[in-house]
């Protein structure tokens, strides 16, 4: 408004104006090109250093940027993403693995599809992966299964296969009869999980393999932990990820980490400045991974 405008105008050269979140203003996630216009009228450059909402078509992120055709560029965070998922995605050295986990498949099928094109390994794990064991007429007993792709599921293991692209699947899992820190643990066959038991994380086999082949990759990508850990009998599978990880980048890989639970888990395991670079990307990032184009970059590089 006028007085914010008033402010902007009245400010000396160094002095910053931090304006309130504008996702209060609905013209904000509207993309109103007026609200848009108002807010370019605050400045002389734009500079979008917003990675996490750069997916987002909202009026700060992309819209503004056309009222400074000459004068919008990015800021270094953004620069540093950008760099960053060019040379995992676009430009990587081979091996490349990538590292999916986390419990929901629904939002990881079309980077599968995209990363099979690109990638040599793809190591999945975590709740998600039960649905491809079942995919292989595997018994999962209680563990996470989405039904509805479970089809889906066994299209991309074909896929994986007629392209010459590793896929790796867990070959053990530890399960527990109750989604509880507190409850007996076992370790037991993916393929054999008993009625009544639930899948919380991959067993020391899968482990094992899944070290070797991180070990022997040389461009690395991890979105989603291995198993449950937030609860201390499940987090070993995501910490032996995060250590692999960590080794191969001292042997000079090129790493990089993203999502909010991932993020989590190296913290926690000490490790986040063993890699090569931690994402502040969510939903960003995994559009990007999916082939996306992402409305808050386009406008800049338009």
């Amino acid at each position: 408004g006028d007085k914010v405008k008033q402010i902007c105008d009245c400010a000396a050269a160094g002095e910053i104006v931090l304006l309130e979140n504008l996702r209060f203003h609905p013209e904000e996630k509207a993309g109103d090109p007026n609200f848009a216009e108002a807010l370019s009228e605050l400045g002389e450059i734009y500079i979008n250093d917003a990675f996490g909402t750069a997916h987002r078509a909202h009026a700060s992120t992309s819209i503004i940027a056309q009222f400074f055709s000459e004068t919008k560029m990015f800021g270094c965070l953004m620069k540093k993403e950008l760099d960053s998922l060019g040379k995992a995605l676009d430009e990587p050295q081979r091996p490349v693995t990538a590292i999916l986990g986390g419990a929901k498949i629904a939002g990881k099928i079309d980077i599968i599809r995209r990363l099979i094109d690109s990638v040599d390994n793809i190591i999945i794990g975590g709740g998600m992966s039960y649905t491809f064991i079942k995919a292989q007429g595997g018994e999962v007993g209680s563990s996470l299964v989405d039904p509805d792709r479970i089809e889906m599921a066994g299209e991309i293991i074909a896929a994986a296969m007629s392209r010459g692209v590793a896929l790796h699947l867990p070959v053990d899992s530890l399960v527990s009869q109750q989604f509880s820190n507190e409850s007996a643990v076992e370790i037991v066959n993916i393929q054999q999980i008993p009625e009544g038991w639930i899948g919380l994380d991959i067993g020391p086999q899968t482990i094992d393999h899944f070290t070797e082949v991180v070990r022997g990759s040389q461009t690395i990508i991890w979105n989603g932990p291995m198993g449950v850990f937030e609860m201390s009998n499940f987090k070993n599978g995501s910490r032996a990820m995060a250590h692999a990880i960590a080794h191969a980048t001292t042997k000079g890989a090129f790493s990089l980490i993203g999502g909010g639970d991932t993020v989590a888990a190296l913290n926690e395991f000490g490790l986040a400045d063993q890699v090569s670079y931690v994402s502040t990307g969510g939903g960003a990032l995994l559009e990007y991974m999916e082939g996306k184009t992402l409305p808050g970059v386009a406008a800049i590089l338009n």
